[in-house]
């Protein structure tokens, strides 16, 4: 079976193209990012409809407010844990907290200036903590509940061990100056006990919403040196 993922920033956030037998792009970017997608579709030589879903790992605003647009252009579902479905149906997601001094002062300022009135949009496929399989898209991964950074924060493991973790680690110089935990979640703690469980799951490479990617021996050593 053929299958390869490419990483497309759109705006601030990294979204993922993961092509199988079907296509399946993972969180749907932030604002002004919508040229670059087009962009690195044109270059990849996909067309908009063969993306059949859109798979958001978590509700918040960088990560859908691109969602409307790319949606219309590919006509594709829309994908989100249980616990995330009013972020996208409502269109005001809520801002998470801060995990340290300098995320407290970034939540803080965020939520006194960022008011998103997003459009309203239907989730078709609502994820269970049970996640989900991708393998009836071609795809070797599946979809693993990992709470946290918000309530129904979900990953894509692959089968490879490349493992696209949404904000679960973050890695750009805005937020962190090396990769690492979230310095945003609603809760720290619950986002160390979701490493806990998916780093048993064979995980070899990170692949953050924010930054580039990088070893998961960094991931292991946080969560190992976590108070």
């Amino acid at each position: 079976m053929s299958f390869s993922f490419h990483r497309i920033p759109v705006g601030i956030c990294n979204c993922f193209l993961l092509r199988g037998e079907r296509t399946i792009l993972i969180d749907a970017g932030a604002m002004g990012g919508l040229p670059a997608f087009k962009r690195r579709l044109a270059e990849l030589k996909v067309e908009p409809k063969e993306i059949e879903l859109i798979l958001l790992t978590h509700g918040h605003w960088d990560h859908i407010t691109c969602l409307n647009d790319i949606q219309q252009m590919t006509g594709a579902k829309i994908a989100v844990h249980e616990k995330d479905r009013f972020m996208v149906e409502t269109g005001e997601p809520p801002f998470p907290n801060g995990t340290n001094g300098y995320g407290r002062a970034m939540s803080a300022l965020a939520q006194a200036l960022l008011h998103p009135h997003l459009p309203k949009l239907k989730v078709d496929t609502v994820i269970t903590d049970a996640g989900m399989s991708l393998r009836e898209f071609g795809i070797p991964g599946e979809v693993v509940y990992t709470p946290g950074h918000s309530m129904g924060h979900v990953s894509i493991l692959l089968d490879s061990g490349d493992a696209l973790v949404g904000d679960m680690a973050m890695n750009d110089w805005y937020l962190r100056l090396a990769p690492g935990l979230p310095v945003l979640a609603d809760d720290i703690r619950m986002v160390v006990d979701s490493w806990k469980k998916i780093l048993p799951m064979g995980i070899k490479r990170v692949y953050p919403a924010h930054g580039l990617d990088f070893p998961v021996e960094v991931m292991q050593k946080e969560i190992e040196n976590f108070k």
